[in-house]
């Protein structure tokens, strides 16, 4: 640290607050701070904050670099949403009806199934995903005796006793690898899975607690049919500036905090350059970054929570935006799009039709005749790259594009070159729950909790979807209060 360079104080008398991450999860913690009696300052080393949540133009619509949605069935997205003022912004999708493309055939993705663990064998025999001696094999979870669930094991050997290795190879690899761009044999059944984990140790066949954990879910739901995803109209990237500025926090971009140290009364944070750098005081700390930037700030104060947070392995990924005119397709596009099996060999895992699943964006684009112009695009977002597979990310932008463009010919039959594309690379961006994450979690958690004044949130912990994250949010940013309430207010060394 720069000797000549003095430690920042401010007269101001409220707890100082550091929040560490400006993407989604550290925005909602600076929120839920926002009539708290301390100052909060939130440091995102980019030039931007948002994380994964970004939003930018293709042939003149407008669609999400990042996430597209959220999850609506957990209330913590749409009620943060609504709380900065953007509720009446909430579209839903125009279908969900999506498709596994394998064997070189689209076919429908069966009904009463959960995150492609079928519940339904006769829906999955219409689906025609499987061989018949797959079939016959999946049908035996009806006969076998109940599996032991002690411990945690892979995904793949959960559900690979009990149906066999097509379900797993053909549907559940793909539906997980959508999530998490992870593999069935090395994630987690408790992390990935827990609802169905929990049902599965009353049930003695992994469909019936599929079929237990589907009624709950619609128990739950009631009479109301509401969407199970929901997105905003300007796109999910339009959220973060909207959380932030409603925060109401100093937000502070390319602003790296390259080391953190107990300090007498609170915490040390040191920011910038090495050649440059500055010295922050807190009273209390979030670490809403991704576990191996929590892990390199944690090892000297808290080297148990930092062993294990460089334990959470991160896959990296690129979604690849084409936008084709409308006739360049052989028939009109249906359903939400298509997922594909990594045993298919194929290098993009996933594709949305974009302009299909969410209508609204053909009346929102950037055209200054937007009904003309909108009626001859359609939008499709392919997702390439799974863990272990990082080599196809290597290739350029527009190698990315003829492979994404191929592989949507040989699936749809689009012809002819697309009227805009983006390419957007999310590098080591996806946690990868494995086995045994839950426990690992635990100890993080418990082991953070020893130190005052400390809170960790994010994806790396409890799920990777933004209500998940805001759910850790609103926890940490409730742990820290409750540390700088009991130590009374005023009491703080300064910040800035």
């Amino acid at each position: 640290m720069s000797a000549d360079r003095p430690v920042q104080r401010d007269a101001a008398s409220a707890p100082h607050v550091a929040i560490v991450g400006g993407g989604i999860a550290g925005l909602a913690a600076a929120f839920f701070l926002r009539d708290a009696p301390v100052r909060v300052t939130l440091f995102e080393g980019s030039p931007r904050i948002g994380g994964k949540l970004a939003v930018s133009e293709v042939a003149g619509i407008m669609v999400d670099e990042g996430a597209e949605a959220m999850l609506a069935r957990r209330p913590e997205g749409i009620d943060l949403v609504g709380a900065v003022g953007l509720a009446g912004e909430l579209v839903s999708p125009g279908t969900t009806t999506a498709a596994i493309w394998t064997r070189g055939a689209l076919h429908p993705l069966p009904s009463g199934q959960l995150m492609g663990v079928p519940g339904d064998l006769a829906a999955l025999a219409r689906s025609g995903v499987l061989s018949i001696p797959g079939l016959a094999r999946a049908g035996l979870d009806l006969l076998l005796p109940t599996t032991s669930s002690a411990g945690d094991v892979a995904v793949a050997r959960r559900v690979g006793a009990r149906f066999g290795h097509e379900v797993v190879d053909r549907l559940v690899e793909p539906l997980l690898g959508g999530v998490y761009a992870g593999r069935a044999d090395e994630l987690s059944f408790e992390a990935t899975l827990p609802g169905l984990a929990a049902a599965s140790r009353d049930h003695r066949t992994l469909a019936g607690a599929v079929k237990s954990v589907l009624a709950g879910a619609k128990r739950n739901a009631g009479t109301e049919q509401r969407p199970v995803f929901r997105t905003l109209a300007g796109g999910l990237g339009t959220l973060p500036e909207t959380v932030a500025a409603a925060a109401r926090a100093q937000v502070r971009t390319r602003a790296t905090v390259r080391e953190l140290r107990r300090s007498p009364g609170g915490w040390q944070l040191t920011v910038g350059s090495a050649d440059d750098p500055e010295c922050v005081r807190a009273d209390a700390v979030v670490l809403a970054v991704p576990a191996g930037s929590a892990s390199r700030l944690l090892r000297a104060e808290v080297p148990a929570a930092g062993t294990l947070l460089g334990e959470i392995e991160y896959a990296s990924m690129a979604i690849v935006t084409l936008a084709f005119p409308r006739a360049a397709f052989p028939r009109r596009l249906r359903g939400s799009g298509y997922l594909v099996p990594a045993v298919d060999g194929r290098a993009v895992k996933a594709v949305t039709f974009s302009t299909v699943k969410w209508p609204h964006l053909l009346a929102h684009q950037g055209s200054t005749r937007p009904a003309e112009r909108g009626a001859q695009i359609e939008a499709v977002r392919c997702s390439v790259g799974r863990i272990g597979e990082e080599q196809v990310l290597q290739r350029s932008d527009e190698e990315l594009v003829r492979l994404a463009r191929h592989e949507c010919a040989a699936a749809v039959g689009v012809d002819g070159d697309p009227a805009g594309s983006r390419v957007t690379r999310w590098g080591g961006s996806l946690p990868q729950y494995t086995v045994g994450h839950t426990g690992r979690v635990a100890a993080i958690r418990a082991a953070v909790a020893d130190q005052p004044g400390l809170a960790v949130c994010g994806a790396a912990y409890d799920g990777l979807g933004i209500p998940a994250c805001i759910a850790t949010a609103r926890q940490a940013a409730a742990q820290v209060l409750e540390h700088v309430v009991r130590r009374g207010a005023g009491r703080g060394d300064g910040g800035q």
